[in-house]
C-alpha cells in the first residue's frame, strides 16, 4: 500500500526543473512589448523625418474640413496646414494639437468606428463633417456625423479639428 501511496505523491508533485526555454520566451516576450511601447506615439513631424510615408514628407501636412449643419458659423470648408500650424481653419493651432494628440504608429487616426461594436442609441445632432487631404504622409478621405455614441465619440476626439457641438453650444 505504502507503494501506491508514493506513486500517486510522485505523480501530483509539481516540476521543479527550471525550464530556460520557457524563460527566455516569457523574456523576449517582454523586451519586446517594451520596445514597441517606446515607439508607440510617434509626431507627424518624426515620422516625416525618419523618411517614413508616401515619399511625400518634405511636404506640411494638408487637410479639407467640410462641416454642414452643424450651426453657430461653424459650418463651411476650411483649409489645414500643419507644421507650420496655418490655413483657414478657425484654430489651426488647437486642430494640429487634437491630430498630433492622437497620432499613434500603427493607428489610423481618422479610421471609423468599428464595425459590430457596440453603441449607444443617442443622437447628437444633423451635423456631418468630411476630411480630405495629407496627415503623417498618409492620404486622408474620413466622414464623420453624430448618429450614434461611437461616431458622437469619434467627432468628439477630434475637437477642435471639427467643431465643438457639446451641450452649452447652439444647433
Amino acid at each position: 500500500m505504502s507503494t501506491a501511496i508514493s506513486r500517486a505523491t510522485a505523480r501530483t508533485a509539481p516540476r521543479t526543473t527550471p525550464r530556460p526555454g520557457l524563460r527566455r520566451l516569457v523574456l523576449g516576450a517582454a523586451a519586446s512589448v517594451a520596445a514597441f511601447g517606446s515607439l508607440a506615439a510617434v509626431s507627424p513631424a518624426a515620422y516625416g523625418q525618419a523618411g517614413l510615408g508616401d515619399g511625400r514628407s518634405k511636404e506640411r501636412d494638408h487637410l479639407t474640413i467640410t462641416v454642414r449643419n452643424a450651426g453657430g458659423g461653424a459650418d463651411g470648408t476650411f483649409e489645414l496646414y500643419c507644421g507650420p500650424d496655418g490655413g483657414s481653419h478657425p484654430d489651426p493651432r488647437g486642430a494640429c494639437a487634437a491630430l498630433e494628440r492622437d497620432t499613434r504608429w500603427g493607428q489610423e487616426v481618422f479610421a471609423p468606428a468599428p464595425k459590430g461594436g457596440f453603441c449607444t442609441m443617442q443622437y447628437g445632432g444633423p451635423a456631418t463633417a468630411h476630411v480630405t487631404g495629407t496627415w503623417a504622409g498618409r492620404s486622408v478621405d474620413a466622414t464623420y456625423d453624430r448618429r450614434d455614441g461611437c461616431q458622437i465619440s469619434r467627432w468628439d476626439r477630434l475637437v477642435p479639428l471639427l467643431p465643438d457641438m457639446g451641450a452649452g453650444r447652439d444647433a
